[in-house]
């Protein structure tokens, strides 16, 4: 299987050329899942300590996942992860549930940003500066590498809670609406942690349909 292409430095190298040492990469995961948190990370990757091969997490196996996870929490010189739960996102919806993990993963850094480098996300009230690049986890490595990050955290969280409710099957699909899962939501209806807020999660007979849901 041919590797997806890595993402490159040409962001990150640009603001070090101009002295911003510590570029954080920032992106999500588990913004479509009927289920489940999301999860946002953030990674500043040092100048001198870049990590090759890092690309889009959703085009990489999770074999390969898990490896450029351990390389990245090893070589980065800060990460940071934030967590928001489904009843959080059913309150104030997933883009700003999207936000706030984001916000949380930033708050979470060892040290602080000088620049942040998103996944087209815009943040409100940074004290720093932010570039917002459509598609970001393919342009940026350091974007590539918090998408990395945040999906094998979520990942490993729904790993987890399958085993509170196996017949659901969150280990196989992670909580997204694949077949077996809207078959199994049509034989049981939504367990404690679906997001009710979504169509496709029934709620006393009822469909909820958030408009923010991707």
């Amino acid at each position: 299987m041919t590797p997806p292409p890595s993402a490159p430095y040409r962001y990150e190298a640009r603001a070090w050329r101009t002295g911003l040492g510590r570029v954080a990469g920032l992106d999500e995961a588990g913004r479509g899942p009927l289920a489940g948190p999301v999860v946002a990370a953030a990674v500043i990757i040092a100048p001198d300590r870049r990590i090759k091969g890092l690309a889009d997490s959703k085009l990489l196996p999770p074999e390969r996942r898990e490896e450029l996870y351990h390389v990245i929490q090893e070589r980065a010189l800060a990460v940071g992860i934030g967590v928001v739960d489904h009843e959080t996102i059913d309150r104030i919806n997933i883009l700003q549930a999207t936000r706030r993990a984001m916000a949380e993963a930033l708050s979470a850094l060892a040290v602080t940003p000088e620049l942040v480098i998103t996944d087209f996300v815009e943040l409100a009230g940074l004290s720093y500066p932010q570039r917002n690049l459509v598609a970001g986890d393919r342009r940026s490595a350091s974007v590539a590498a918090a998408s990395i990050i945040a999906k094998v955290t979520r990942d490993r969280l729904m790993v987890a809670v399958d085993t509170r409710f196996p017949e659901y099957g969150f280990a196989r699909h992670k909580g997204y609406a694949t077949p077996e899962h809207l078959a199994a939501l049509d034989k049981h209806g939504p367990c404690p942690i679906h997001r009710r807020s979504f169509s496709g999660v029934w709620r006393q007979g009822e469909l909820f349909v958030l408009e923010e849901d991707d």
